[in-house]
């Protein structure tokens, strides 16, 4: 509980490591604490109760090494000159982080601490959104932030999410978030979000975008070949940090593996 409580959510082979027990006495554990209304069972683990997520702070420091080659895969896929959203969370961090110190685009923040990264920096124009940041997200959600979003057209969103599944997409924790999100892809030509492997088959309670194009998903070199796959043959173009080749799937609105 106290892993929960610190964590947000939680997954059943990583408990099952720290504790030194098998994943059958963490997976009955937590069906028992599902059933006292302290978690919500999700495929591979647990999260809090009530659409509560991991604040952004906490984030940040989790998995930084996954997150920063997620970050150096995305700015490969960048356009110079392009205007880009970078949408709130961890990676979206290290995406910003990430960029080369005069890779000029314009970009669209509604996180200060990725607009705190991107001040100052030599090819950035950078476009603060503000209004009221939601503690938890990290981020200006409110209709303040909103009315802002609606006079901009990025070229690209990049994407922060909670979960994908093959039959949900990708979702969010909490129900303004994932509206703001939502948002975001309809007044970009495109979007994209980089996935760490903990997320693959997670279920977040709100929808944010469904698994077609115009879409593009990062994942990690250990993310399951035979999902990655399967979401490609929805239509979205897949790539993952350190292939060495391309794997070209494109067959009518099909997406491709690189």
């Amino acid at each position: 509980m106290a892993e929960l409580r610190a964590q947000g959510r939680v997954a059943a082979q990583d408990l099952a490591q720290t504790f030194g027990v098998s994943e059958d006495t963490v997976r009955r554990d937590l069906r028992e604490m599902a059933g006292r209304g302290e978690c919500e069972r999700v495929y591979g683990g647990a999260l809090l109760p009530g659409g509560k997520t991991v604040p952004l702070k906490t984030r940040i420091s989790e998995q930084p090494d996954r997150k920063v080659m997620l970050g150096q895969k995305v700015v490969e896929l960048l356009h110079e000159g392009s205007v880009v959203f970078f949408d709130a969370g961890s990676t979206n961090l290290a995406i910003a982080r990430s960029l080369p110190e005069n890779f000029r685009l314009t970009a669209v923040t509604n996180t200060p601490a990725i607009a705190a990264e991107l001040s100052g920096r030599t090819g950035v124009e950078l476009i603060m959104i503000g209004g009221r940041v939601d503690p938890a997200v990290g981020a200006a959600l409110d209709l303040t932030a909103i009315r802002q979003l609606e006079t901009i057209r990025p070229d690209l969103c990049i994407l922060g999410a909670c979960g994908l599944t093959l039959e949900e997409g990708l979702a969010a924790d909490i129900f303004e978030d994932a509206a703001f999100k939502r948002l975001a892809c309809a007044a970009s030509k495109s979007s994209l979000a980089a996935i760490t492997s903990d997320k693959l088959g997670l279920r977040a309670a709100f929808h944010v975008h469904a698994l077609q194009a115009p879409l593009s998903l990062v994942f990690e070199a250990d993310a399951d070949e035979a999902l990655v796959r399967k979401i490609a043959l929805q239509g979205v173009e897949a790539h993952r940090c350190g292939a060495a080749t391309s794997i070209n799937e494109k067959s009518a609105s099909r997406g491709s593996i690189s």
